[in-house]
């Protein structure tokens, strides 16, 4: 049985420009501090997709692991902002769009994202203030 996460941990695309606009956002947002991030291409990241049987190559994909439980593509980008309060969590609403719907938008953008906003040779490194919301390893 897994055990249940004190803080939602919300796995990204480390080299990728959208990506990490996405958790820069999300930060700037999350007023309570309740995430904590890894890069896919961490350790952390790695051991987390194991633990929930995804492919070590899932960079197409947010992940978010939150109550024991993961969720990836739209699912976890509508779970991740109605936590950040007003107006974000209103997005949430979406989640009555079936996920096939949502997941076509959202696999559009990650098919395209390195070519529309490009991508880094290295994984963000955190600024000091934000060091302490990412997961070591």
């Amino acid at each position: 049985m897994t055990r249940k996460l004190s803080h939602p941990i919300v796995l990204f695309d480390g080299v990728c420009n959208f990506c990490n606009g996405s958790i820069n956002f999300i930060i700037r947002r999350d007023r309570r501090k309740i995430f904590r991030f890894a890069s896919l291409q961490s350790e952390t990241g790695a051991r987390v997709l194991r633990q929930f049987g995804l492919p070590l190559d899932s960079v197409e994909t947010i992940v978010l692991v939150e109550d024991s439980s993961c969720y990836t593509r739209s699912s976890a980008a509508l779970r991740i902002v109605r936590r950040l309060g007003v107006p974000w969590s209103m997005l949430y609403v979406l989640n009555v769009i079936p996920a096939t719907a949502r997941n076509a938008i959202y696999d559009l953008i990650a098919r395209n994202r390195y070519r529309w906003f490009g991508k880094k040779n290295v994984c963000m490194i955190p600024t000091p203030d934000m060091r302490e919301r990412f997961l070591k390893g």
